[in-house]
């Protein structure tokens, strides 16, 4: 007798999350249903899935952003439940509704609570009205007229974000204020393409800030806890590549500030299920900045110091049951590191890569989520991370050391990926001693910089690529025409 209303789960998601989410699904006795494009056969997830339904859209994007194709697929395997993932459907309301018009569970938050906080000048207000602390900011909305004066008065520098925006995209640093009208004009531009939205807002922005995020649950029976912090620094293009929990930044007594001032904004929202909300922090003080209602890329490192399986509790969130601990009983140990594997070349200003993945066999004592199985191959459809490294450690020292003992264990060949440029970047002495922000990664140009290989390393390789020749050169040939295809780089 299972203790939840639904027997399957539907994943409306693809590569290392699918497979993750299916993982968990199984264990808890139901079944998992994957919708899938024919780009990721042979993918980990498919060979998880109890089912699967092939989408098909004008791109392999499209199809995972097709909610009557994906509801009906999901009608059609008979899902009791459809869980999201992050990206594509995880933050829409619309499809969130529309799941529930068909009669299944959605496994994330109520509609109304996604928009609210999907909308950053909407969430920021009521953050702001509910006590909670905001950085000194301008918004368009309040009064366009007097939008650009606003935003100057408040000092340089400050950061231009798109009100509708997500995921580093359309925000600008603006340090001189004879170029203000201008970076405006090109955020506004940036959120209209990326977002269909050209509204915008203007936050002080803090010098070498820190990313600091909490993880929150919340069930339907009013309970709400934190399940502490994560550090989340270490960023390229405001994108995150590696994550820490807890954060090395934080005293006891901060810790106990954020963790609970995250819990206060779930609470006063009346959250259900798992969110995460983020804050900017330096020189002590931290300010809220966005709350995302999903499951994030990162709560691996969550689940590693507190022992909790966030997607179980999701599951059971959504099932209705309560909560099954208090904040009193979450607890955590030692240390934990993700690093995300991408397929991009650092050397070129992380420029997305394509290409066969010849080998792959991920590292002993390391927790790998891998979106890509040997065999497949890494196109541009899709974001170039292939999957993600787990560490932990009783301390923040040794889970570095294990983050490279792992990173050197990774075998991933036939593409450009980013496992050199993390090894160089986990052995920085600024990342080692902790002293990292937002914008590390820019100031340290020469880690993106392969260095070169010694005559015996060239050797090996050579032979390694003799085997894959026609294959190689096939994929070469095919690279110009797929960057003209996208315009460069993407995410």
């Amino acid at each position: 007798m299972t203790a939840f209303p639904f027997e399957s789960v539907l994943i409306a998601n693809r590569g290392e999350i699918a497979a993750r989410l299916a993982r968990t699904v199984k264990a808890l006795g139901l079944r998992a249903l994957l919708v899938a494009h024919r780009v990721d056969e042979g993918s980990p997830a498919l060979a998880l899935a109890d089912d699967v339904r092939w989408i098909e859209g004008p791109t392999p994007v499209a199809a995972f952003l097709d909610i009557p194709q994906i509801i009906a697929a999901a009608r059609d395997m008979g899902a009791g439940a459809i869980h999201p993932g992050y990206g594509f459907l995880s933050e829409n309301a619309g499809f969130a509704r529309a799941v529930a018009a068909a009669g299944m569970i959605f496994v994330g938050p109520e509609p109304d609570t996604i928009e609210l906080m999907g909308d950053k000048v909407r969430a920021r207000a009521f953050v702001e009205r509910h006590g909670f602390p905001v950085a000194p900011s301008a918004i368009e909305d309040d009064d366009p007229a007097t939008f650009v004066e606003r935003a100057r008065a408040l000092g340089a520098p400050i950061l231009i974000k798109p009100s509708a925006g997500g995921g580093g995209k359309g925000m600008r640093i603006v340090r001189d204020m004879a170029v203000l009208e201008q970076e405006i004009a090109r955020g506004r531009s940036e959120g209209e393409r990326y977002f269909g939205d050209g509204r915008l807002f203007v936050e002080r922005y803090i010098e070498r800030p820190r990313h600091i995020e909490v993880q929150v649950l919340g069930d339907a029976h009013g309970n709400v806890v934190h399940l502490f912090e994560r550090e989340c620094s270490l960023q390229r293009r405001f994108q995150k590549i590696v994550e820490e929990a807890p954060s090395p930044a934080l005293t006891p007594q901060e810790r106990e500030r954020i963790c609970e001032t995250a819990a206060g904004i779930a609470r006063a929202a009346g959250y259900r299920n798992a969110g995460t909300v983020e804050f900017i922090y330096g020189q002590g003080e931290f300010y809220f900045l966005e709350m995302n209602t999903r499951l994030q890329v990162e709560h691996p490192v969550t689940e590693a110091i507190t022992g909790i399986d966030l997607v179980e509790q999701q599951l059971r969130i959504a099932a209705g049951q309560p909560l099954a601990f208090d904040q009193t009983a979450v607890t955590r140990s030692g240390h934990a590191i993700e690093l995300r594997i991408c397929a991009e070349d650092s050397a070129r200003d992380f420029a997305p890569t394509t290409g066969p993945v010849l080998r792959l066999a991920a590292p002993a004592g390391a927790r790998f989520d891998g979106g890509v199985s040997e065999g497949g191959r890494i196109s541009a459809a899709f974001d170039p991370m292939i999957g993600k490294l787990i560490v932990h450690g009783e301390d923040r020292a040794e889970a570095i050391a294990r983050a490279d003992r792992a990173l050197a264990g990774l075998v991933l060949l036939g593409l450009k990926t980013n496992i050199g440029y993390l090894r160089r970047l986990m052995g920085d002495p600024a990342v080692i001693a902790g002293d990292i922000h937002t914008g590390l990664i820019g100031e340290r140009t020469e880690l993106a910089a392969e260095p070169v290989a010694d005559e015996a390393t060239l050797a090996r390789l050579v032979a390694i690529a003799a085997r894959h020749v026609p294959e190689l050169v096939r994929e070469a040939a095919e690279i110009p025409a797929m960057h003209a295809a996208i315009g460069g780089w993407r995410n």
